[in-house]
């Protein structure tokens, strides 16, 4: 057995259900779970009916690198999405559709490190665990760089050694981030370009949360957007990984896309050859009716933008929170211990949301996700309106807890 595997950490929602394990729920309450980035969205009929409708096509072995027709109108989304101009994007050399993200971002990193070089994958700290887990089981080390409030929850490049960059394969980012919410400006992506230039490194960017803004007329740029602006019409190192699951309220779909330099990718779709991860083709037909129509995900952004300023009006009074710039997630500070926080909350109010040292590791003599929490606002607006007032009525009763003792 890869002895790799026993490195690998518990997941984060291993731990929180062992930690709800020791305490009993307020069962006359209703729960409301807030700790699970599951959209609960209807997802879009006219998606559902092409994915029935292309049923038969089930009988085909789908190829690995997917249809003409999926992989056209990705180049065209992304095209449009991110400012590029058609002849930048060729649909056969620069786009590879994945079964979800997760899938991808993991393999990844199995295809692209050459672990007979010491090398070392550079994550985000609080991160989506995927990252840590591809890197272990790649052979490679990783190495966290924190994002906390002291540096606008944005990793210092500058703060990085030469050593550590000298040995950098691969780093992920993820913009809009999980948890904090945070986009990385288009200096900020541009600088780290320059770096990979310098010591030839990949840069993995998550964005499958780039279609979850408040700001109609701002949208979060991406790393592509990005390469073409300052000429690099080939996004040479620059890869980067899109999903439907949040954009369009379809995770059990299965269905997102891989883009970037066209070389990179070569060797990524030569691995997923033998990998066996094609996407069926009632899928892709479902995700091509989904990438070509936009009215169903401003109206999903809608429907996030209404929560966010329904569960901001309630706890700001009450708690250290603040709107992301994107993404369906809250990252608040909490006024004792995460955990405790998050356990007492569960046992009380029938709430279950995630502590940040969960998503975290030390690094630096710090875990940057300690006391804060992560909420997931997926649910129904009534109900996390619901459980915004049950956790401002919680956090009101520790304070007077506090008082008294």
């Amino acid at each position: 057995m890869n002895p790799n595997i026993q490195r690998l950490h518990s997941y984060p929602f291993e731990k929180l259900a062992k930690l709800k394990a020791n305490v009993t729920e307020n069962t006359t309450l209703e729960h409301i779970p807030l700790s699970i980035g599951e959209p609960k969205h209807a997802p879009p009929q006219f998606v559902l009916d092409e994915l029935t409708k292309h049923l038969s096509t089930i009988a085909q072995y789908p190829l690995t690198k997917g249809t003409d027709a999926l992989r056209e109108t990705i180049a065209q989304w992304l095209s449009k999405r991110f400012h590029l101009q058609n002849t930048r994007i060729d649909a056969a050399k620069h786009i590879i559709p994945v079964n979800g993200t997760r899938e991808a971002l993991f393999a990844f990193a199995q295809a692209i490190i050459d672990p007979t070089k010491n090398p070392l994958i550079l994550s985000p700290n609080p991160f989506y665990q995927i990252y840590e887990g591809a890197a272990i089981l790649s052979g490679a080390e990783i190495a966290f760089l924190n994002t906390t409030l002291e540096n606008d929850f944005t990793p210092n490049l500058d703060d990085v050694g030469e050593e550590t960059w000298k040995r950098c394969q691969l780093i992920y980012i993820c913009t809009p981030g999980n948890p904090t919410g945070k986009v990385f400006s288009e200096s900020y992506l541009e600088k780290l370009i320059h770096l990979a230039d310098k010591y030839d490194f990949i840069i993995a960017s998550d964005e499958c949360y780039s279609e979850i803004y408040p700001d109609e007329n701002n949208p979060p740029p991406g790393l592509l957007e990005v390469a073409a602006k300052i000429g690099r019409d080939n996004f040479e190192r620059c890869v980067v990984f899109h999903s439907l699951s949040k954009r369009s309220n379809l995770p059990g779909l299965r269905s997102g896309f891989v883009a970037g330099d066209e070389k990179i990718l070569a060797s990524f779709l030569k691995y997923r050859t033998y990998h066996g991860c094609a996407m069926p083709v009632p899928t892709q037909m479902a995700s091509i009716a989904a990438w070509d129509d936009e009215i169903h995900v401003k109206n999903n952004r809608a429907m996030y933008r209404s929560k966010f300023e329904s569960v901001l009006r309630i706890l700001k009074p009450v708690m250290d929170v603040d709107q992301p710039d994107a993404s369906f997630y809250l990252w608040p500070k909490t006024p004792i211990n995460d955990e405790a926080f998050t356990q007492k909350l569960f046992a009380e109010q029938n709430i279950t949301v995630l502590p940040g040292s969960y998503l975290s590791r030390l690094s630096d003599g710090i875990n940057a996700g300690e006391n804060h929490i992560r909420i997931a606002l997926v649910a129904d607006i009534e109900n996390c309106i619901d459980a915004a007032n049950r956790i401002k009525h919680f956090i009101e009763n520790l304070a007077i807890e506090n008082l008294e003792k």
